[in-house]
């Protein structure tokens, strides 16, 4: 298939262009500036805030991961994350016209719930704004498929880690990254909200994309699907420090801060994609997820 990537330079994003190529598939990459994008992906400029500058296609598949999504920071900019996210996301839809839409979404649409672990079924309460326009775009997503106009899968995910082609996670905000980069002496020490004993999953990059090449290859014009992605299995906030420390031979000492309100415990039922894409984790053992991205970063590090 000829398949359109929106944020191919992204951390996620790129790993997925790479996947496709893989599966020798066509790869357009949307960039909105010169940016490193996998070997076979042909680099395409545009911005999903400017309509008029998007490509038209025809593509048969479209990849959806060009997203803001930092939860904490959607609070003091709502209207730029509800812009970028649901306004971006129809955009590309009424320019691209692909038959197959798979949309990057995320566990921050479910909130807080109480069950654990959390189904597709469970509804949805988005405590942040950027869960709500990530649920909006959900919903544009869907709305269109059911029209008859594209076949959709959505995918949500967890916590991504890990790396491929030796690049690591550039996002610092999130645990993993902040304590390797802890350990790597670009911090004095990891701050950890309470107790450490909040528990979330991890899920390894590519993992992460070889679901969006099921998902892709799988759906069919007039189809909707959600998936949770993810292994199901949860580790406390201690534990993954440990984890570093005993992955990098260096100690990650920690800073406790006050509490924050956040679910207890948030991890995946993720036995649809399981039963309906065939898709299972192939490298998401928290070890190998940290020391991939150890190695990605000591070795972009120099």
């Amino acid at each position: 298939m000829r398949v359109l990537v929106t944020g191919a330079a992204g951390y996620i994003g790129y790993a997925v262009g790479r996947r496709l190529v893989a599966a020798g598939h066509e790869v357009d990459g949307l960039v909105r500036r010169a940016a490193d994008v996998p070997d076979g992906v042909r680099p395409v400029h545009g911005d999903l805030l400017v309509p008029d500058g998007l490509p038209r296609g025809p593509y048969d598949g479209v990849c959806h991961l060009a997203a803001l999504t930092r939860v904490r920071e959607s609070f003091d900019a709502p209207l730029r994350y509800f812009t970028a996210n649901v306004q971006g996301t129809v955009n590309l839809l009424e320019a691209v016209g692909a038959d197959r839409v798979v949309l990057g979404s995320t566990a921050a649409v479910y909130g807080t719930p109480e069950r654990q672990p959390i189904p597709e079924t469970e509804g949805t309460a988005p405590a942040s704004p950027y869960g709500a326009s990530k649920l909006a775009a959900e919903q544009a997503v869907r709305f269109h498929a059911r029209t008859g106009a594209a076949g959709a899968v959505v995918l949500r995910t967890f916590n991504v880690a890990g790396s491929v082609d030796g690049r690591p996670d550039p996002d610092e905000t999130r645990l993993i990254p902040k304590a390797l980069a802890v350990a790597a002496g670009r911090a004095p020490h990891l701050e950890v909200n309470g107790d450490g004993l909040a528990v979330r999953e991890y899920l390894h990059v590519d993992d992460l994309a070889a679901a969006y090449v099921r998902a892709l290859e799988a759906v069919r014009p007039g189809e909707d699907r959600v998936y949770n992605v993810g292994t199901g299995v949860g580790t406390a906030v201690h534990e993954v420090v440990a984890a570093v420390e005993k992955v990098t031979g260096r100690p990650v000492p920690a800073r406790r801060r006050p509490a924050r309100p956040e679910a207890p415990v948030l991890v995946c039922d993720a036995a649809a994609i399981r039963a309906g894409l065939g898709w299972r984790p192939g490298k998401s053992a928290l070890p190998e997820i940290i020391a991939a991205s150890w190695n990605a970063l000591t070795c972009a590090d120099g």
